[in-house]
């Protein structure tokens, strides 16, 4: 870090305990830089969450401190990411609060010093705090920031989205609240104290710049107005007041997953001259990756669980790796003000990855059948994750960096079939924003250069258990239910189609290692025309959709693990692309997923369930998934975040979703950042003992089918109404009774 001289000379630190004696009177020989310090400005790092982690040499009960503010508060600081300045604080406090965020409710113990690198290293004599309660208060010429100081990787960032957390999260517990969160982090056995370390380190990884004349106010309404980063924060501090009765355990000690995963996106490039700042739509899916030229090894799109117990605590981890394949349609103004696309199609995208960091995750407890009155394990997995920055390009001209904001996991686990086995499956739908960043490499280290893209990602995840020797006699002979949805981009005619679907699909017997197939399908498609006009279309038909038995290349053989090809006509070679798309099955086949990929359907997302095995009774939801929508003039891409699906006992059901909306402007070629909204309704309910189900109310028809217990439900969404045209798919989940 470079300082002015002046700054440099006026800089006196005074850390202070809560008792108010002073534990430095000075600094000593503070350099007039860091010259040794992780700047995520100087060194974009892939494998690695978008806070760089100053960690380094730190004894386990030290935190190292860096203040960061606004560039209007310090013109002259230390650039770094989010339009941040660094700053040496004139003085650091450490006290103990509670939720009123008072200064006097205790003393901590601590010692500091000053490293090296001229940075604060503060020594916590009875350990570094797990939980909220302790405080980290920097003041630089007048201006006062707070941090938690239970950052996990500790190395606390004192800024405004530390702030941000201490006064939003932790200020707006109340007396009961802040109490239930002491007595877990108080707790020998109560795993979900962890959190508070987790969150003040995520939220650093958000990709939210703050404006150069932004005052700490401003940059606080700032943060306060992105939707997406107020949800995180507000959902986290939800997910500390879980119990230890929560704090539960997958029961298998390791478990591995085949994953399918679809990424929506609606943002905005400065890519190309020619379309700089135009909307932009993009389709992610993920794909097997051969990691040696001969096809000796591949990486396949996978989740792992982990379970362990250490002094009777049991711990679940998980971590993905998901390459992916991207295709985009940039929709923009020619200079005359007529609507123009450019397609840009998986060959001009390096391959990527989606993958999230290895952490900690919580299973709510069993809840009731109000069936049968037997208990029903698990089945909801929650934990905030990170996810990793990649790097393409990197031997090209233009090196391109990616970043992805964390996001809060409520996902759904099925079952498990037996006492020492793993749920079959982990289902998912979440928000993350990002950007794509240039990148220049100077001495081996790549620095951040223009912003490239800001995308806003609408993510469906489906994790289904692999299987140890696959056959096809598992899906044989079988009618399935199944919903999709496909964009496509890039036709003369039509470039923008969202289409979805739903329907049955009938198995036959198989010959060898492919089993022929047929769809049943009822169609809707929202079509943008060439001209910008948009109009929905109905269709139905029938269709070969074919399976084959897909071999994997695993390190010690090749094996059917429950991948499966989905192919029309051509089912590739045996490592090779099939005409359709790739996916997986759960052991037992009782829940399929594929990635339709260069199809003629376009790119997107398939789920086929087998029917329920009871009735559907009423029950609460969650509601996850994305929502299109189109008029002549805008495009919006609507993701239901936190929704509520609640059937009751009359035939009826209603829908209270919260979410995230992305709201493209064709005319102004404006593209929001994420903001708040919402979707209630009441409908009614058609469902058949085969799993078939039918909502519908107002303009909305929402159909698809339910499985299993009646524990899930998949859904696609009609509006045909206009003038805004809407489909979308929506996952619904059974929730817990004890939340």
């Amino acid at each position: 870090m470079r300082l002015n001289p002046p700054t440099l000379l006026a800089a006196t630190l005074i850390l202070t305990a809560c008792s108010g004696d002073s534990a430095i009177d000075g600094v000593k020989e503070i350099p007039n830089r860091f010259g040794n310090a992780v700047n995520a400005l100087d060194d974009f790092s892939p494998g690695s969450t978008g806070d760089s982690n100053n960690a380094r040499g730190l004894r386990p009960n030290e935190v190292r401190v860096t203040m960061e503010v606004p560039a209007s508060v310090a013109p002259q600081g230390e650039p770094t990411r989010r339009n941040l300045r660094i700053v040496v604080p004139d003085r650091v406090e450490v006290y103990r609060t509670d939720y009123t965020l008072r200064k006097d409710l205790g003393t901590v113990r601590i010692s500091t010093a000053t490293d090296d690198d001229g940075y604060l290293i503060i020594a916590f004599e009875d350990g570094v705090p797990i939980g909220p309660d302790v405080v980290i208060e920097a003041s630089y010429r007048g201006t006062t920031l707070k941090a938690l100081a239970a950052d996990s990787d500790r190395d606390v960032k004192v800024n405004p989205f530390s702030h941000y957390l201490v006064v939003e999260g932790l200020g707006n517990y109340d007396a009961v609240d802040f109490q239930t969160v002491m007595n877990c982090v108080n707790s020998s056995l109560c795993l979900n104290k962890y959190v508070w370390g987790t969150v003040a380190d995520q939220v650093h990884d958000f990709e939210i710049d703050i404006a150069t004349n932004a005052s700490i106010a401003s940059a606080l309404e700032r943060l306060d107005n992105r939707a997406d980063f107020k949800a995180y924060v507000a959902d986290m501090a939800d997910y500390a007041l879980l119990g230890q009765d929560n704090s539960d355990t997958v029961r298998a000690s390791s478990a591995d997953y085949n994953s399918v995963f679809l990424g929506l996106e609606l943002g905005q490039t400065f890519r190309e001259s020619n379309a700089f700042g135009a909307g932009q739509w993009g389709v992610r899916t993920a794909q097997e990756e051969a990691l040696t030229a001969t096809g000796s090894a591949y990486l396949y799109p996978a989740l792992t669980l982990t379970s362990f117990e250490a002094f009777n605590i049991n711990v679940t981890s998980l971590a993905t790796d998901i390459p992916y394949d991207r295709q985009t349609l940039i929709h923009g103004l020619d200079n005359g003000g007529v609507q123009t696309f450019f397609n840009r199609g998986s060959d001009f995208w390096a391959r990527n990855s989606h993958s999230s960091a290895p952490g900690a995750a919580t299973l709510t407890p069993p809840r009731s059948d109000a069936q049968n009155g037997d208990a029903i394990n698990p089945a909801r997995l929650l934990a905030g994750r990170a996810l990793y920055q990649s790097v393409t390009g990197r031997d090209s001209s233009r090196i391109t960096g990616w970043t992805r904001n964390p996001y809060y996991l409520d996902a759904f686990t099925s079952t498990p079939a037996e006492q020492d086995s793993s749920p079959d499956r982990v289902l998912t739908s979440y928000f993350s924003a990002g950007k794509a960043i240039e990148l220049q490499e100077e001495g081996g280290k790549l620095k951040r250069q223009d912003t490239l893209e800001d995308h806003y990602l609408s993510v469906f995840e489906f994790h289904l258990e692999r299987s140890s020797d696959f056959s096809l006699s598992t899906l044989a002979e079988q009618r399935y239910n199944l919903v999709y949805i496909a964009p496509r981009f890039g036709n003369e005619d039509d470039p923008l189609v969202f289409e979805t679907g739903h329907g049955t699909w009938d198995t036959q017997t198989p010959d060898g290692n492919r089993l022929a197939a047929e769809v049943t399908l009822d169609q809707f498609r929202v079509v943008r025309a060439s001209n910008g006009q948009v109009r929905a279309e109905a269709s139905s038909g029938t269709g070969d959709w074919n399976l084959a038995n897909r071999l994997s290349r695993l390190s010690q053989s090749d094996q059917y693990m429950g991948r499966l090809t989905l192919y029309e006509d051509q089912p590739g070679e045996e490592f090779g692309t099939p005409d359709m798309g790739l996916g997986a099955t759960t052991p037992d086949g009782s829940l399929m997923a594929f990635n339709l990929d260069d199809s003629y359907l376009g790119d997107g997302l398939v789920i086929a369930g087998q029917p329920p095995t009871d009735s559907l009774a009423p029950a609460r939801y969650r509601l996850q998934g994305v929502i299109v929508a189109m008029t002549d003039n805008t495009s919006r891409m609507h993701q239901i975040h936190n929704g509520l699906l609640e059937l009751d006992d009359g035939g009826g059901a209603t829908i209270n979703a919260a979410g995230f909306e992305i709201h493209h402007d064709i005319p102004s070629s404006n593209v929001s950042e994420p903001r708040q909204a919402s979707l209630a309704s009441s409908l009614g309910v058609t469902a058949s003992e085969d799993g078939e189900i039918t909502l519908s109310g107002g303009e909305l028809t929402l159909a698809g089918f339910y499985t299993g217990t009646g524990d899930q439900i998949f859904l696609t969404l009609r509006d045909n109404t206009g003038p805004e045209f809407q489909t979308g798919l929506l996952i619904a989940t059974v929730i817990p009774e004890s939340d």
